[in-house]
C-alpha cells in the first residue's frame, strides 16, 4: 500500500475519531413487541433453522405480512430482563446497510430478536446449494466490501466499542437484492462493564484481530466456494495445501461456480489481503479495518 493511500486511511482515521466524539445518541427506531406464539407460528415452531451456534440459534420466519426475517434466540444465561432490554435499544440504534436492522423482539419461553429481510436466505446456501444460481465474481467482491463496511462502522464509531460480532457465510444475510448483511451482532458487556479497566484495551485489539481473522475466512470461502465448519482453519489448511501442492497456482482454490467469468488481477489481490487477515490472528498487524475496507473499496472494486 503507498504512502498516498496511507495518508488516507490516517486522515479518515483522525475523521472517524473526531465523529464519534461528536456524535450525539442518535435516534432509536420504533421496536415492536411481537406476542411469543405469533413467532412459534412464524418459525414454524422454531423449526427452519438457518445456523447455530454458542450464542444462540438464528431462526428463519415468515409472518402472515409475507416477509421473511431473521428470529434470533439470546442465550446469555447472566442476562436479566433489564439487561436484555438494553440490548434492544442498543441494536436498535445500529444502522448502516450492511448490517440486519432490528425490527422487534419477544420475550417468552426463549427470548428472541426479530431481524428484517433475509428474502435471500444465507451466503452459506448460496455457495453450498446446487439448487440455487451461483453467486457471479461481482457479487461476491460486493459482499467483501460490504461486510468490511459494516466492520469499521461497528469498531470505529462506537467509543467505547459497544459490539460484538461473529463472520461467516453462515451468519452473512443477503436480502432481495442481494445486498449482504451481518445478522450476528452482541453488545460486548465486558467492554461497557469495564470502560476504565487498564485491560480494555488489549481486550478490543483480542477482539478487533479476531474480526479480521473472520473476515479473511470469509474472502477464502467467497473465493473457494467451500464453508468453513472448523472456525476456518480447515479451509486454511485446504487453501494452503492446495497453493504448496501447485507450486502457488490457485486454478484449483476458484470455485468452479465462477467459471472464468472472474477478474484475475482482482481475485489474486482479494486472496493477498484475505491472506493477510488470516495472519493477523497470529501476528501482530499493522493494519486496521479501515485500511482493509479501502483497499478493497479502492483498489479492487474499481480495477477493471
Amino acid at each position: 500500500m503507498d504512502d498516498r493511500f496511507c495518508f488516507s486511511c490516517r486522515t479518515r482515521l483522525l475523521l472517524l475519531a473526531w465523529l464519534r466524539r461528536s456524535r450525539s445518541p442518535g435516534r432509536i427506531a420504533f421496536i415492536r413487541r411481537y406476542g411469543y406464539k405469533e413467532i412459534v407460528r412464524a418459525t414454524d415452531s422454531f423449526r427452519w433453522i438457518i445456523y447455530d451456534n454458542y450464542h444462540g440459534s438464528a431462526y428463519r420466519a415468515r409472518f402472515k405480512d409475507g416477509e421473511a426475517a431473521l428470529v434470533k434466540e439470546v442465550r446469555s444465561l447472566d442476562l436479566g430482563q433489564e439487561s436484555f432490554y438494553e440490548e434492544v435499544k442498543l441494536l436498535g440504534r445500529l444502522h448502516h446497510r450492511h448490517l440486519l436492522t432490528l425490527r422487534g423482539f419477544s420475550t417468552g419461553n426463549k427470548r428472541l430478536l426479530v431481524f428484517d429481510n433475509i428474502e435471500n436466505g444465507s451466503l452459506k446456501e448460496h455457495l453450498n446449494d446446487p439448487l440455487r444460481t451461483p453467486l457471479n465474481w461481482k457479487a461476491r467482491l460486493q459482499i467483501a466490501i460490504g461486510v468490511a463496511a459494516a466492520l469499521e462502522y461497528l469498531l470505529l464509531f462506537s467509543n467505547p466499542p459497544m459490539y460484538q460480532v461473529s463472520i461467516s457465510s453462515s451468519n452473512i444475510m443477503l436480502d432481495e437484492n442481494f445486498t449482504a448483511k451481518i445478522s450476528d451482532v452482541r453488545l460486548n458487556r465486558e467492554s461497557r462493564s469495564h470502560s476504565k479497566a487498564p485491560n480494555v484495551s488489549c481486550s478490543e485489539e483480542e477482539e478487533s484481530s479476531n474480526v479480521m481473522f473472520q473476515l479473511g475466512v470469509l474472502m477464502l470461502e467467497l473465493i473457494t466456494g467451500q464453508s468453513s465448519d472448523q472456525q476456518g482453519e480447515d479451509l486454511i489448511e485446504w487453501v494452503q495445501d492446495s497453493s504448496s501442492s501447485n507450486g502457488n497456482s490457485i486454478d484449483k482454490m476458484i470455485d468452479p461456480d465462477l467459471g472464468n467469468s472472474y477478474s484475475s488481477r482482482q481475485l489474486h489481490k482479494l486472496l493477498a489481503v484475505a491472506r493477510l487477515c488470516v495472519k493477523s490472528r497470529y501476528e501482530p498487524s499493522s493494519f486496521s479495518i479501515t485500511h482493509v475496507y479501502r483497499y478493497l473499496e479502492k483498489k479492487i472494486g474499481t480495477d477493471t
